[in-house]
């Protein structure tokens, strides 16, 4: 069983895996049975969705050594930059594709093919000494985060609470989490406050708040279940009550309006060559155990079936 990681850096290139040789007599057959498939399948994109494709991925190169697999992780925005270049067969994405992204890759004959992968929830952190902060509202979260916001101490917030100075840690400008998290909190998506740490690694972000005591941040669901011993989850409260995050209430969507689907893009061209397109197949019928495993939350089997339809 593949075990969970989240590791640094803006490029993993994963390593091919070994011929199996005293388990089943697996040598280099595909999920659907291709025997001898070889060639590279590049992936970029969305650090949210990273560590789900770098879970596929290893698990893929382990039953099919003759492809090598790289993924990387430089936004979704990024990932999107690259893909409709040309320079990469899939796209990960924690929110769906733009006009202007279709556009662009329309201009070189890509087209995208959306496949949602999983639900994910955005965590809202503060440091694990914070004794104070249990829950924020939807407005609250407006008020830190909009552009030219007011807020530079956590008594700004709510008068009860200290004045002490808030340090912000959050996405870039390029991640989907950003997009998302603009739109549904600030109410326009990409517009927010500039003072404040950002990183397209949600690595870096978790490190941040881990660090600074009077820090708040937010970024995918997974890397909050990743590091729960050394950060302090704050529940959310959309208008019927504060809502911790958990696998229950990002699948029922109780937890709002932070909870989202997350996907992959495949581009039309790559899915001509066989060895992506049976990487995706093989992300569909594994995904569902896969997903689990790094913390996120599995779609109905039914949306895997549909997304395997996409691909055939």
């Amino acid at each position: 069983m593949w075990k969970k990681g989240l590791i640094l850096g803006t490029v993993l290139t994963l390593a091919i895996g070994a011929v199996v040789g005293c388990s089943g007599g697996k040598t280099g057959a595909s999920a659907s049975g291709e025997k001898g498939l070889s060639g590279t399948v590049k992936i970029d994109g969305s650090s949210t969705v990273f560590p789900i494709s770098q879970a596929v991925a290893e698990e893929f190169m382990k039953e099919n050594p003759g492809v090598k697999v790289t993924v990387a992780e430089s936004g979704t925005g990024g990932g999107f930059k690259k893909w409709a270049n040309g320079e990469t067969d899939i796209s990960d994405a924690s929110r769906p594709i733009k006009d202007e992204e279709k556009a662009a890759a329309a201009e070189k004959g890509i087209q995208p093919v959306e496949i949602p992968v999983a639900y994910d929830g955005i965590a809202v952190v503060v440091n694990k000494e914070n004794k104070f902060v249990d829950s924020l509202t939807v407005d609250e979260l407006k008020k830190i985060w909009e552009p030219n916001s007011k807020v530079k101490t956590w008594k700004d917030v709510r008068p009860e609470w200290p004045a002490e100075p808030i340090k912000l840690y959050g996405p870039g400008t390029a991640s989907g989490t950003f997009d998302y998290f603009t739109d549904e909190v600030v109410g326009e998506e990409g517009k927010s406050r500039t003072d404040y740490t950002a990183s397209e690694d949600d690595n870096v972000l978790v490190k941040g708040v881990q660090g600074d005591k009077n820090s708040l941040g937010y970024f995918g669901f997974a890397y909050y279940v990743e590091n729960k011993d050394k950060l302090k989850i704050v529940k959310i409260d959309g208008g019927k009550g504060p809502v911790e995050p958990t696998e229950q209430t990002i699948n029922d969507g109780t937890y709002a309006p932070l909870s989202r689907s997350i996907y992959i893009y495949p581009s039309n061209k790559s899915l001509e060559k066989p060895e992506v397109k049976q990487f995706v197949k093989f992300y569909l019928e594994t995904a569902k155990d896969l997903v689990s495993e790094v913390g996120y939350v599995p779609l109905p089997d039914a949306e895997y079936q549909k997304g395997l339809e996409l691909v055939k």
